[in-house]
């Protein structure tokens, strides 16, 4: 069994430290996935909003013909400073200045612990 621990990546996008986690890299072993992502949530995010749904990309609609909400062209993203570590974050949601906002390794981190 390996044991994983969180590592601080530079986004090859935008040049901001994120974090690993070490939840992410035992998800992305299950996968079968051999490198690190080399892009923050973020750009990830930003990435996948502009896909072209022609291109083959299943942005559109779910597996089967289930659709899954609206499509990413349509769906505004805001730019956020997490709460608990400090990077640079997009979220699918206005936030609310009253409540923290969370990156999404921070939000899967909290939610597992």
């Amino acid at each position: 069994m390996t044991a994983y621990v969180d590592r601080t990546i530079n986004c090859v996008d935008c040049g901001v430290e994120f974090i690993h986690s070490a939840v992410d890299q035992e998800f992305y072993a299950q996968k079968g996935f051999a490198s690190d992502p080399k892009r923050c949530p973020s750009c990830r995010a930003s990435r996948r909003s502009m896909r072209d749904p022609e291109s083959g990309s299943h942005l559109a609609g779910g597996p089967r013909g289930y659709e899954r909400g609206p499509s990413a062209g349509e769906r505004e993203y805001f730019a956020v400073i997490c709460s608990r570590c400090g990077n640079a974050a997009q979220v699918p949601f206005r936030p609310r200045m009253d409540r923290p906002v969370y990156c999404s390794d921070c939000f899967r981190a909290m939610k597992a612990g």
